[in-house]
């Protein structure tokens, strides 16, 4: 399975943006999903995460109230809605994907990753 992610862009601080996390080559459908971020130079964190069967979602203690992962199976395709940003938010943000059924914060949990997408929050 190959995963795309896209969505990101310029914005102001407080504006919002949609994620997008697109599946081709494969179903996405029975796996668990998340986001993590990365700027330069430092390690890829945690985002937020959501197992196949949308049960309660996962988050960093940094984007909780603001940011939502959602999925629609039928389109083979996970959303981060991305609200209230702050220029910390800044990174690039890459979506993965885990056969298990989890919302671990451990990167090593998750078996593929798609190439990022830039997220630049001015103040």
């Amino acid at each position: 399975v190959q995963l795309q992610a896209s969505g990101g862009g310029l914005v102001q601080a407080g504006d919002s943006l949609r994620l997008s996390c697109t599946a081709s080559g494969g179903t996405i459908n029975r796996a668990s999903v998340a986001w993590f971020r990365q700027t330069p130079g430092k390690e890829r964190n945690f985002v937020a995460a959501i197992k196949w069967n949308n049960s309660p979602a996962a988050y960093a203690d940094s984007v909780k109230g603001r940011f939502s992962i959602s999925r629609d199976n039928a389109k083979n395709t996970a959303y981060l809605q991305m609200n209230n940003l702050k220029p910390e938010d800044t990174a690039v943000y890459y979506c993965a994907t885990s056969p298990s059924s989890t919302t671990t914060p451990n990167t090593y949990a998750w078996k593929s990753w798609g190439q990022g997408t830039l997220v630049t929050v001015s103040s």
